[in-house]
C-alpha cells in the first residue's frame, strides 16, 4: 500500500476524517442533492457498517452554525466547495445529531436506562440554553432533569422534540434534526422479546419529533431497516424512504466502482481490483452497483489481505436471528443459494420484525435490507418489487454457510461432520453410511421426517453438502439426461471425483434396501451423469440413498 495514505478503518467522524489524512471518499454530492429537493423527513436504509454514521456526520459539519468557519475548512476541495451558491447553505442551520447505534434493549428498562443516559449527553452539549432568555422556568426544569438522567417516561419521551423547540426558541430558526441508526433500539428489543414495549415508546419518541413539529426544517435519518406498520411514520405529508431496492441517493452511502478502482489506483494495487470485486462487490442500490466500504478499507489497510471483515465487526445476530424463523419447506431455496442459485420473492420493506415468524418472503426482505442478500434482477409488477435475490459475494457467502449450516450441524462437531462428508468425498461408502446414520440420531427428531419427509431429506443432505463449499460446486434439482438429480456436486480441483446422490424416502425400515437400489439405478436409467460428461467429468461417485425415520441404507457405485 502506498505510504502516502492512511486507511480510515473505524473512522466515522467527518472532522476527524478530513484532518487525519486519511483517504478521502468524496461523498459530498449528496449535500448537493438534499439542498437541491429534499423531503421534510428522509430515511436511508442501508446495512450496517456502509457509511451511515459517516454520512450524519457530514451533513452536521456542514450545516451547522456551530464553529462554523472552521467547518467551512473540512470542504475545501471537494467536490460542493466548487459550487458557491450550495456553500451559501453551510453553516446556516441550528443542528440536532442523535444516535441510537448503541442503545441495546436487552430489556425494556435497560433501553430506558440506556435512552436516558444518551439524551442526557445530548443535551449537555447545549447547556448554553439554560441562560436563554427564550425558554421559560418549567422548559428549563426539565432540561435539567434530563441533564441529571431523571426525567420521568413521558418527559423522555418527548425529549427529541424538546430540544427542536428549545433552539428554535434561542436561535429563532427552526432545526435540522440528524439521527443515525434509529432502528437499532427495535432490532435488539424483537431479538430480546420486548419488543411491543419498546415499539410503543419509539414510536411518541420519533414521531412527536418528526410530525407536525414546527419547529423542524428537516430531518436525515438512517436505519437498517424500514418499520412502516407500527406508525412511527404514518401522517408525514412530506416523507421520503430510500432503500437499497429503490429510492433517491443510491450511493450517498457504499463505494460505488470506480470509486474502488480509484482507490487501488491511488494505493498502488490496481493489480487487485478483481479480488476486491470477487470479495466485496455485489451491491445493487437502485440499480447502482455498491462495494462494501467497510470491507474495501480494512483490505487496502491490511495489505490486500481478503478476510471476511465485514462480519467480524458486531457479529451475526441479525442473521443468527433470522435463521430461527427459517421453516424447513424453505431449507431448499436458502441453501441453493449457496450454490450460487438465486430466489424469486415479492419484496416488502413495509414489514416488521414481527412478520417473520408467519411470512417467508419478509425473512428475505429484512436479509436483503441487511446485506445478506442482493438484488440480482428487480422488476416493478403493480406498484410491487419483483427481486430475484442472490448472496452478494463471496465474503457474505461465508458468513452466510457458517450460520445457514450450524443449522444442519446441531451437536456434531465440525472435525466430525467434515470426515462424514471426507468419506463421501472419497468413496467409502461403509464409513459415509455409518456416519451418516450416526448424524441422522444426534440431529433429526421424528416431527422433522413425518411432513414431507423425502424434502426434508433432500433439504438436510443439501445442507451438510454445502460445508464443501467453495472446494466443490454443489448443484440442487439440477437437469441432467432425462429428469433431475437430487444433488450433483462438482469438483472444482483436479483429481478429484464428482459425486451424484438420489434420496428415496420409506415408509418402512424393511423397504429401505430395496429403496436405496431403486435409487442408484434412476441415477443411470435416468442418465444424471450427462451432466458430468459434459463438463469432462468421467469419475463420479453414484450413492442412492433410502431414509426412514433416523435410519438410512446407502448403496453406492464409482
Amino acid at each position: 500500500m502506498s505510504a502516502k495514505y492512511k486507511m480510515p478503518v473505524g473512522i466515522d467522524d467527518f472532522k476527524e476524517l478530513r484532518q487525519g489524512d486519511y483517504y478521502f471518499v468524496d461523498k459530498t454530492s449528496f449535500i448537493e442533492n438534499l439542498i437541491d429537493g429534499h423531503s421534510k423527513v428522509t430515511l436511508i436504509t442501508r446495512p450496517r457498517r456502509f457509511g451511515k454514521t459517516l454520512t450524519i456526520s457530514m451533513l452536521r459539519y456542514f450545516f451547522t452554525f456551530e464553529e462554523a468557519e472552521e467547518n467551512r475548512k473540512l470542504f475545501v476541495d471537494c467536490h460542493i466547495d466548487a459550487n458557491a451558491e450550495h456553500m451559501k447553505n453551510q453553516g446556516s442551520l441550528p443542528v440536532v445529531m442523535l444516535s441510537l447505534k448503541d442503545v441495546k434493549a436487552e430489556s425494556y428498562d435497560s433501553m430506558l436506562a440506556q435512552l436516558r443516559s444518551v439524551m442526557s449527553t445530548l443535551y449537555r452539549s447545549y447547556m448554553y440554553l439554560l441562560q436563554s432568555d427564550a425558554l421559560i422556568d418549567a422548559e428549563k426544569k426539565t432540561f435539567e432533569r434530563i441533564v441529571s438522567g431523571s426525567a420521568d417516561i413521558v418527559e423522555l419521551q418527548r425529549s427529541l422534540v424538546g430540544l427542536t423547540h428549545y433552539l428554535e426558541s434561542h436561535y429563532g430558526k427552526t432545526v435540522l434534526l440528524l439521527i443515525d441508526e434509529y432502528d437499532a433500539p427495535i432490532q435488539s428489543a424483537w431479538e430480546n422479546d420486548c419488543y411491543d414495549k419498546v415499539i410503543n415508546f419509539m414510536r411518541g419518541f420519533l414521531s412527536t419529533a418528526l410530525k407536525s413539529n414546527i419547529s423542524l426544517n428537516f430531518a436525515v435519518m438512517t436505519g437498517v431497516v424500514r418499520i412502516a406498520k407500527e406508525s412511527i411514520f404514518s401522517a408525514l405529508n412530506n416523507f421520503e424512504v430510500s432503500t437499497i431496492v429503490d429510492g433517491r441517493y443510491p450511493a450517498a452511502m457504499g463505494f460505488t466502482r470506480q470509486e474502488v478502482l480509484t482507490m487501488a489506483k491511488d494505493l498502488g494495487q490496481e493489480d487487485k481490483f478483481d479480488e476486491v470485486c470477487d470479495w466485496y462487490d455485489g451491491y445493487n442500490f437502485s440499480g447502482i452497483d455498491i462495494y462494501n466500504p467497510w470491507s474495501v478499507i480494512c483490505y487496502f489497510q491490511r495489505g490486500c489481505l481478503a478476510q471476511p471483515y465485514w462480519i467480524n465487526t458486531s457479529g451475526n445476530s441479525i442473521l443468527a436471528t433470522l435463521m430461527r424463523y427459517r421453516r424447513a419447506e424453505d431449507d431448499e431455496a436458502l441453501l441453493s443459494l449457496l450454490a450460487g442459485d438465486s430466489v424469486l420473492v415479492p419484496i416488502d420493506e413495509s414489514v416488521i420484525y414481527p412478520d417473520i415468524e408467519n411470512n417467508k418472503d419478509a425473512l428475505y426482505t429484512i436479509m436483503l435490507e441487511a446485506g445478506y442478500l442482493k438484488t440480482a434482477t428487480r422488476e416493478l409488477v403493480e406498484g410491487e418489487f419483483i427481486c430475484n435475490l442472490a448472496i452478494p459475494n463471496r465474503e457474505i457467502r461465508t458468513v452466510y454457510r457458517k450460520e445457514v449450516l450450524n443449522r444442519f450441524r446441531g451437536d456434531m462437531l465440525p472435525s466430525d461432520l467434515l470426515k462424514v462428508l471426507t468419506y463421501m468425498t472419497t468413496g467409502n461408502a461403509k464409513e459415509f453410511a455409518e456416519g451418516l446414520e450416526r448424524y441422522l440420531q444426534q440431529m433429526v427428531s421424528f416431527h422433522d421426517t413425518a411432513k414431507r419427509p423425502e424434502n426434508f431429506y433432500h433439504g438436510f443432505m443439501l445442507g451438510l453438502s454445502a460445508w464443501l463449499m467453495p472446494n466443490w460446486q454443489v448443484k440442487s434439482n439440477g437437469e441432467s439426461g432425462d429428469g433431475r438429480f437430487d444433488i450433483a456436486i462438482y469438483p472444482c480441483k483436479q483429481g478429484q471425483r464428482g459425486i451424484c446422490l438420489e434420496f428415496k424416502a420409506a415408509d418402512s425400515i424393511e423397504k429401505l434396501d430395496i429403496m436405496a437400489e431403486e435409487a442408484l439405478i434412476q441415477i443411470e436409467e435416468m442418465n444424471y451423469l450427462a451432466d458430468f460428461n459434459a463438463r469432462g467429468i468421467a469419475d463420479v461417485w453414484c450413492y442412492g440413498i433410502a431414509f426412514c425415520g433416523k435410519h438410512l441404507k446407502l448403496v453406492s457405485r464409482k
